[in-house]
């Protein structure tokens, strides 16, 4: 049987489709548009939210108010923190310059004490010396030194001992290399005369030779000044008070009894003192001292009197060396007739030194040889060798 095909079947699947699709949707729209808000309730809405916005505005604003002020205020803490800084840099520097610091910053304390045993003839025990050092700075260049010594434990009428004023003298740094005292002072000669802590030499004693011949410990009142020059040479130039030797008596012409430690001492004849020294190398000391004075008696028989003094410093490593001569000419008939017008000494002194438990041991050989009265026919020359060992639990003990 044969079947026809109607044309209108597709588009009228299509259209039902359609149809069934509209049907569905329908009642969807319907609900969507009946929960819609009304055009008053969407005006209200908008202007919540316009009053959200604009109080989210204002508080925006407040905290941008805030951040600069507080950066304002950052930059005001800066400013006076700064500021604060700049004073205290200006105060310190017046402080260094006007040297108003506490004193206590600006002061130092120092000394040292020795005690000694010595046998033999002598068999006595004895606290030779207790020396007190203060120190003040005044401020960058300007400074004072003083040292204060007890000899023999007691001092008096009756006693051994005695109090001293070795050093009081201001100092002033005119420059990096120059220096300028006044006062008194220690007398630069010698290895000994401005070093002298027991810590500093070997034995018990200080050598001879410049005890009796430079003599040391020497100091005496006046001017100095000091220059520093380049590749370790330094010059020493001082006028000061001078010798005052007796010309009677068993010490007469002796160099040592002519000290008068600046106690009342006469300053009619001047002395004037100059010292070459290097130190280029790393415990190396080379020095010449030369020293003058138009009269050692200071007017009582008018001699003239020349010193020269020359030594060899060393320690390199564990090995040292001093060596050291010094020579007195004194011219006049007086001396001369006792045959003091010529004096002299020299030593040697190798040593060695090395580590032991708790510290530091050293030995040392020292050869003396001195003559006060080397200008005469007999013998006076005296000699001396010294063996011995130091023991250090402290370098500066």
């Amino acid at each position: 049987m044969k079947h026809t095909n109607v044309g209108w079947g597709r588009p009228f699947r299509t259209g039902v489709a359609a149809a069934a699709l509209m049907g569905t949707l329908s009642p969807i729209c319907a609900q969507a548009q009946d929960e819609l808000p009304s055009a008053e309730e969407m005006w209200r809405i908008i202007q919540a939210q316009q009053k959200q916005i604009e109080m989210l505005m204002d508080r925006l604003e407040k905290t941008d108010d805030k951040v600069e002020a507080t950066e304002q205020k950052i930059e005001e803490t800066d400013e006076k923190v700064e500021a604060a800084g700049d004073m205290i840099e200006k105060t310190r520097t017046q402080t260094a310059a006007n040297g108003s610091d506490g004193w206590w910053q600006r002061t130092s304390l120092g000394g040292y004490g020795e005690m000694h045993y010595n046998g033999g003839d002598a068999d006595e025990i004895d606290f030779h010396r207790f020396v007190l050092f203060v120190d003040h700075e005044f401020n960058d260049r300007i400074r004072l030194k003083s040292e204060v010594e007890l000899e023999h434990s007691i001092s008096g009428d009756g006693q051994n001992g005695e109090v001293e004023l070795e050093q009081a003298f201001l100092e002033f740094d005119v420059n990096d290399r120059n220096t300028a005292r006044a006062g008194l002072f220690l007398v630069p000669v010698g290895i000994l005369n401005e070093t002298h802590e027991p810590p500093t030499f070997f034995g018990v004693e200080r050598n001879p030779v410049e005890k009796n011949i430079l003599p040391t410990t020497w100091w005496e009142g006046g001017v100095s000044w000091a220059a520093r020059f380049g590749s370790g040479f330094s010059v020493d130039l001082a006028a000061h008070s001078g010798l005052d030797v007796p010309d009677t008596g068993a010490n007469a012409f002796k160099i040592r009894s002519g000290r008068k430690k600046v106690s009342q001492a006469p300053a009619k004849d001047l002395a004037y003192t100059g010292r070459v020294k290097w130190t280029g190398v790393p415990g190396v000391e080379l020095a010449v001292t030369g020293q003058y004075q138009g009269d050692v008696t200071q007017g009582t028989a008018d001699v003239e009197g020349f010193l020269v003094e020359t030594h060899a410093n060393i320690r390199r490593g564990p090995f040292g060396l001093r060596a050291l001569y010094a020579r007195w000419d004194l011219n006049g008939p007086e001396p001369e007739a006792l045959g003091r017008d010529e004096q002299y000494g020299w030593y040697v002194e190798p040593s060695y030194r090395f580590d032991v438990p708790f510290g530091e041991a050293g030995v040392f050989a020292r050869y003396n040889e001195y003559d006060t009265a080397a200008g005469g026919g007999g013998d006076s020359k005296y000699k001396e060798t010294s063996l011995g060992i130091n023991y250090w639990p402290h370098p500066d003990v």
